[in-house]
């Protein structure tokens, strides 16, 4: 049969992410840190209006967009949090999922041979995406000791007259990583002055510790050129519902909104009647949760100081990054033997590209008492190490 399968899907790899999830489901007793999936449940109030509409029979297919109500309340949302205004008609597309909005985001923009620029560490689907849309990929390493933000100077060296889209994966996944307002001021100045788009991934954008987060289509010249993704997954612990959506110009979004018309036809209904309640009325449901994740994000920073453990503080997201170096092992084969011998399984660093090398991701989306026995479970077994 493998004639018949596409080069270029045989060619991508497997998410590394799901090797070390496949392990752990299948070994007893063992505690995984490795899924991005907040441990709280979708909040009361929300689920009621997703379990009502179901009751109100409404289950029939929305308009290819979404329903107006929700896209409005997205307008609403965007507008509050970034002070920018996006017209719910034609400037606004609810998807299955930031991922799909990714997905449709490239292929409504790229031509075969179009550079897009992706920051690494990072999300596990911008290269493939890129790669099935016919795009060539140019990475850009992100370092520790700029603490994984993208810089001017590093921006400006990897963009060439073939550059078409900036992916800025910020709060990052898998280094938690922000952007400040400074950083992005400067980010804006090339992204205008070289004439190239910006696909901003905000889906962590409500999990940041260190003030209010800082968006690039805050900045003159940049929401005309800027796809904005957010979605429900993270904040509201929607992950299941699938639904996300994109804000950009409106012929941009024309354009996803046809693939998504031809490939998808529109994102579950109850999900959207759900999502219109996390919007209107789910801010003090967010703070909450992110109240939780703080605790714990500086619990783990704690532990890694007691161990002696490099770590840079991450003020967004929910994950950690420590560094493993000193140890003279590969990420994988840290990870692999902490999993053998402690049972605990961590995702390593370079299942999000090659500047991952040298460091493991911890998410911190799991209960206090579960994080407190796996970084017991980590000092032990690094104390091993370090005693050879």
């Amino acid at each position: 049969m493998n004639k018949f399968l596409a080069e270029n899907i045989v060619s991508i790899k497997p998410s590394g992410i799901r090797k070390f999830f496949d392990i752990v489901s299948e070994m007893k007793d063992a505690i995984s840190l490795g899924v991005g999936e907040p441990d709280f449940d979708t909040p009361w109030h929300i689920r009621e209006e997703g379990i009502y509409s179901l009751e109100k029979g409404k289950t029939f297919y929305t308009s290819n967009s979404g329903l107006k109500d929700l896209r409005q309340e997205i307008s609403n949302f965007i507008k509050r949090t970034r002070g920018v205004s996006y017209c719910p008609d034609n400037e606004i597309l609810v998807t299955v999922g930031g991922s799909e909005a990714i997905d449709i985001g490239f292929r409504a923009l790229i031509n075969q041979g179009d550079e897009v620029l992706i920051p690494q560490p990072s999300y596990v689907s911008y290269e493939p995406c890129a790669i099935l849309a016919g795009a060539v990929p140019k990475i850009i390493q992100l370092k520790a000791e700029n603490d994984f933000r993208l810089t001017p100077g590093e921006l400006l060296s990897a963009i060439t007259d073939k550059t078409k889209i900036l992916v800025l994966p910020y709060p990052n996944n898998p280094t938690g990583a922000i952007m400040t307002k400074d950083d992005l001021s400067k980010i804006a100045k090339i992204i205008v002055e070289k004439d190239i788009l910006v696909m901003s991934d905000e889906i962590y954008a409500a999990l940041t510790y260190d003030g209010k987060h800082s968006s690039i289509v805050e900045f003159e010249g940049m929401k005309e050129r800027t796809l904005l993704i957010e979605g429900f997954s993270k904040a509201y612990a929607m992950t299941g519902w699938r639904l996300g959506y994109v804000c950009g110009p409106k012929e941009i979004i024309a354009q996803m909104t046809k693939i998504h018309q031809y490939a998808i036809m529109c994102a579950p209904t109850t999900s959207q009647y759900a999502a219109i309640e996390a919007l209107k009325n789910g801010d003090n449901d967010v703070k909450e949760m992110r109240t939780a994740y703080n605790q714990r994000r500086r619990f783990l920073l704690h532990r890694f100081k007691e161990m002696k453990l490099d770590c840079f503080e991450p003020y967004g997201a929910f994950y950690v990054f420590p560094c493993i170096k000193e140890f003279g092992m590969t990420s994988e084969e840290f990870a692999t033997k902490f999993l053998q011998d402690e049972k605990v399984a961590l995702v390593p660093g370079t299942a999000f590209g090659e500047s991952g090398e040298g460091f493991l991701r911890i998410s911190y989306a799991y209960s206090l008492e579960t994080l407190k026995i796996a970084m017991n479970k980590l000092e032990h077994f690094i104390t091993k190490l370090r005693q050879k």
